[in-house]
């Protein structure tokens, strides 16, 4: 069955490492899902198709984990040791701290816009864009992690998540919009 007590990247036969090919990802959950799929064990005993759910839970919070760019920094973070949940959750950088403040107002202003959709839709490029840079940044953290790198790398997973948290508010902005019509 599912060897439980290995790591997300050793279950998918991936590199443990920031850098994910997303199509040996993709074809990899796709044989372990085949493997373990409950309806598998729809014939089995009690124990094998509770083995089997468990792997198949396993499966899919692995995948989920290491698809996102976020969630697999925050996996990444926890394998070299660092708890996040100890940690100051938000950004010491200023400069950062302020645009984001200009950005929720851009984002607020967007609503009275002659074309909000259009001011949305420039705010969330932007985001993803940012967020892409971010991304870039921290794959280079975890080449050679070292303390002080492993540091980089929380400071720039909070910037990930306040940009992914103003890019899931202009999405709902834009579903409200949606719903006015």
């Amino acid at each position: 069955m599912l060897d439980f007590s290995k790591n997300y990247f050793e279950l998918f036969g991936l590199p443990v490492g920031y850098v994910v090919d997303a199509t040996q990802l993709s074809e990899r959950y796709r044989e372990l899902q085949r493997v373990v799929h409950p309806d598998r064990f729809a014939s089995a005993t009690d124990q094998e198709r509770r083995l089997s759910m468990q792997g198949a839970t396993r499966i899919n919070e692995a995948y989920e984990t290491l698809k996102d760019p976020i969630r697999r920094a925050w996996y990444l973070l926890t394998l070299h040791g660092i708890s996040l949940d100890d940690q100051q959750q938000t950004t010491r950088d200023s400069a950062f701290l302020m645009e984001q403040l200009e950005l929720r107002e851009l984002l607020e202003q967007a609503r009275g816009a002659d074309d909000p959709y259009a001011e949305v839709e420039r705010l969330m490029s932007g985001i993803s864009k940012r967020i892409n840079t971010l991304v870039g940044q921290m794959a280079l953290h975890f080449e050679t992690p070292s303390p002080e790198r492993l540091e980089q790398a929380q400071e720039l997973l909070r910037k990930m998540q306040f940009l992914q948290k103003l890019r899931f508010d202009a999405e709902q902005l834009e579903a409200e919009l949606d719903e006015a019509l």
